[in-house]
């Protein structure tokens, strides 16, 4: 076998386990499968560590354990914890409250992060939701759903949006006008799915039925570090302006903004470098290097060239909008956008590409790692989520968030 289809053989073999999430008989998720893929990679391909080095986007790297420094601030603070418990201690009937947790989630989503949204708010959701004698199952659904479609409004909302952002080296400020009506759209969405299916069957258990349940039935107020929890704050809403306004590198600004953070008299740096994501950080360093090696044998650029001329374009908006779609719930959002940015040459390729892969991540439950969470929490409480109950709410959000997504870039740019 040539060199090439060495190197071709082993990225296969590391995207079948992206869709697979894992190795039969192996104990290998998606991160293991990609440090290996990048290990076989140096190994079958002759390339120096320092060629494999060069294969790493250090400053999506940079800015992304910066912002994950950022949440494990307000975590250690109690602040997602006292935001859900606040939201469950309203005075309002359920479809208000669903209504009040999905604009919750989705602003929070856009700034700090879906995934840290997510794994911080659930539990507590879970709890309020019993208290309260509600189906825990629609408003865990709609944490998901909300926390994904929040991530899609700014360039730090999640991973693969930090990742178009750095690479095509698109404005924080243009890029939020640019997704603000599609993603509030689709939170307007999500809200209306979900209780549209629920109606009249809000209530889980024995609990008595009743439009409203008095705040006081609510949870216990969370235990809240004003202090830790405002500097978690001043931090993010500096780097918002920062990011906003001022021309400056923005991993370097979240880089400095987390060293001010890490530098505290009451938590320990340990604590917090403890609730940094390292898998993900892993997992991008594995596929940078994976994509890096195929991209220099030439085969992509001789595949992209090959369904050109068969009239499949994938630099041209349609194409791109539907393959990045399929493709993100086939290996997940972030090995997708990796696969697909080499292609996003038109001027609206970079919101297309953060949009689409975002919005298609509420499709099924291996869509995105927020879904997962979610899931995996409620498991540990004792609620199944299967794929299909997911699929009940996440098909009809997902299509109609795309179809709003598409009617929107037709309508502001005569892309789609």
């Amino acid at each position: 076998m040539t060199t090439h289809q060495l190197v071709a053989g082993v990225f296969l073999l590391v995207y079948a386990g992206m869709v697979l999430g894992r190795v039969p008989r192996l104990r290998l998720d998606r991160t293991g499968i990609a440090l290996l893929g990048a290990i076989a990679m140096v190994l079958v391909d002759g390339s120096s560590l320092e060629e494999a080095t060069n294969a790493v986007d250090v400053p999506t790297l940079a800015l992304l354990f910066a912002l994950m420094v950022v949440s494990a601030q307000l975590r250690l603070g109690g602040f997602y914890g006292w935001v859900a418990t606040a939201i469950a201690r309203a005075a309002a009937g359920p479809a208000t409250l669903l209504g009040l947790l999905v604009v919750t989630a989705g602003v929070l989503s856009a700034v700090f992060s879906n995934d840290v949204v997510c794994l911080a708010t659930a539990p507590v959701l879970v709890r309020a939701c019993r208290r309260r004698g509600l189906d825990p199952v629609p408003f865990l659904l709609a944490l998901a759903c909300a926390a994904n479609v929040g991530s899609a409004a700014t360039l730090i909302g999640n991973p693969q949006n930090m990742l178009i952002g750095q690479a095509l080296g698109l404005s924080f400020a243009d890029y939020m006008l640019e997704a603000a009506v599609p993603t509030l759209l689709g939170l307007g969405v999500t809200w209306g799915v979900i209780a549209y299916r629920q109606r009249d069957h809000w209530r889980g258990g024995d609990a008595a039925t009743g439009d409203v349940v008095a705040a006081a039935e609510g949870p216990a107020p969370a235990n809240l570090d004003r202090w830790q929890t405002a500097k978690g704050l001043a931090a993010a809403t500096f780097l918002m302006v920062a990011f906003l306004f001022l021309p400056w590198s923005r991993e370097v600004v979240a880089l400095a903004a987390a060293g001010l953070l890490l530098t505290s008299r009451r938590l320990h740096s340990r604590d917090m470098l403890g609730l940094v994501d390292w898998q993900l950080l892993v997992l991008f360093i594995g596929l940078f290097v994976v994509n890096d090696a195929l991209a220099r044998t030439g085969l992509p650029a001789e595949a992209v060239a090959s369904l050109q001329r068969g009239g499949i374009d994938l630099t041209h908006p349609p194409w791109l909008f539907a393959a990045t779609a399929l493709l993100s719930n086939a290996v997940s959002n972030v090995p997708a956008v990796m696969l697909l940015l080499p292609l996003a040459t038109h001027p609206s390729s970079g919101p297309l590409l953060a949009l689409v892969s975002t919005l298609s991540g509420n499709l099924l439950v291996v869509g995105s790692i927020a879904n997962i969470i979610v899931v995996e929490t409620a498991a540990r409480d004792g609620i199944d989520i299967d794929w299909r109950r997911h699929a009940l709410t996440g098909v009809p959000v997902t299509l109609a968030t795309l179809a709003l997504a598409a009617l929107y870039l037709a309508l502001r740019a005569g892309v789609i």
